[in-house]
């Protein structure tokens, strides 16, 4: 049954509903990977010397606006799917903080 409760779903709605649910995952895992990639930057950027910081620091900004926008993506695609809340995001998906110069 449909979310009405009036008539049962459509095979066109059903895989709306799972490409929706598809596209959900994709971002979270790109934003999951993303904040690996930050949490390995900030390691090594914490043994690196002055020269090596100093790039690496780089990335590490780079990297954190990619993860930043990846998560304005989910919140993004949540809407769109009807979800409002987004503390549940704030938890699992924390933006790390940047990393001074």
């Amino acid at each position: 049954m449909s979310r009405r409760g009036s008539r049962a779903e459509l095979p066109v709605e059903v895989e709306i509903l799972k490409e929706k649910a598809s596209a959900l995952g994709r971002v979270g895992e790109r934003l999951d990977a993303s904040l690996a990639r930050l949490a390995a930057l900030a390691a090594r950027i914490a043994e690196a010397g002055p020269e090596a910081r100093a790039v690496l620091v780089q990335e590490y900004r780079a990297e954190r606006a990619r993860a930043r926008e990846l998560r304005y993506y989910l919140v993004v695609q949540r809407e769109a799917i009807g979800l409002r809340r987004h503390a549940d995001v704030d938890r699992a998906y924390p933006l790390p903080p940047d990393i001074p110069e």
